[in-house]
């Protein structure tokens, strides 16, 4: 008899243990009562009936899916595997738990969905130059689909974006032809310039008398400061007077 009172003194004790629940803070607890949804238990000690009473704990804390790389075909015909990244919460755990099987399986299924109908209407220029904006409506696609399980998506993020070879290699080479074309014109505009301030250099020498005699005795003179340096100067014969003065080895 006594062993079968401890018996029973057990048993109800485990009943009651098992009845005991701890809901972190970054929970919620959903309850069932005879598979009804009977409340929502907020963090701390929570107590259930065991048997009659089920209990879900949602976490409700932003978490990241990565969208697996899908093969998408752009508006202009190119092949491409994209894929992207999708940051959630739960803001509505008993919807979260009652509207679907898996809310996370079911926010990736719904992000990959987007992605490929998204970039597949866009160009592939596009789809590499414009990925905030493409991240951005497929966050609203997402999101608009999502809400009515109770999940926020916060961001939806484009990560890599794979090439085909024979494509990488085409748009290396049109690099590689822009750049060419940007240092053409940038040494052509320098030729310009020169030429302009030589232009105008000639210009003033001409509208200055005697400038042109003096611009050729200052190089003369720069000249014969090197005396180890022997060397034949021809002039015109007009600037023969100019630069007798100057001395010199003078052959007319």
């Amino acid at each position: 008899m006594e062993g079968f009172l401890i018996f029973v003194i057990i048993a109800i004790l485990i009943f009651i243990l098992s009845g005991i629940k701890i809901v972190n803070q970054y929970e919620r607890g959903v309850v069932l009562t005879l598979g009804k949804f009977t409340g929502l238990r907020q963090p701390g000690l929570r107590i259930v009936i065991p048997i009659f009473q089920a209990i879900t704990k949602v976490d409700i804390r932003s978490r990241p899916i990565d969208v697996p790389g899908q093969e998408i075909i752009t508006k202009d015909n190119v092949t491409v595997k994209v894929d992207a990244v999708v940051y959630f919460r739960v803001t509505d755990a008993p919807k979260a738990v009652l509207e679907t099987i898996n809310y996370t399986a079911a926010t990736s299924q719904f992000a990959q969905a987007a992605l490929r109908d998204v970039a597949g209407n866009a160009d592939l220029d596009e789809v590499l130059s414009k990925r905030d904006q493409i991240s951005q409506q497929i966050k609203e696609i997402v999101d608009s689909e999502t809400n009515k399980w109770g999940i926020d998506v916060e961001n939806v993020k484009i990560q890599n974006i794979e090439l085909p070879q024979e494509m990488k290699r085409a748009m290396a080479k049109q690099a590689e032809a822009e750049r060419d074309r940007r240092a053409n014109i940038i040494n052509a505009g320098g030729e310009k310039i020169a030429a302009q301030a030589l232009a105008e250099a000639a210009a003033m020498l001409a509208s200055t008398p005697g400038a042109m005699n003096l611009r050729t005795l200052n190089t003369l003179e720069r000249i014969s400061t090197e005396p180890s340096q022997k060397s034949t100067i021809l002039f015109p014969v007009e600037l023969l007077d100019a630069i007798r003065g100057l001395g010199g080895n003078i052959r007319q």
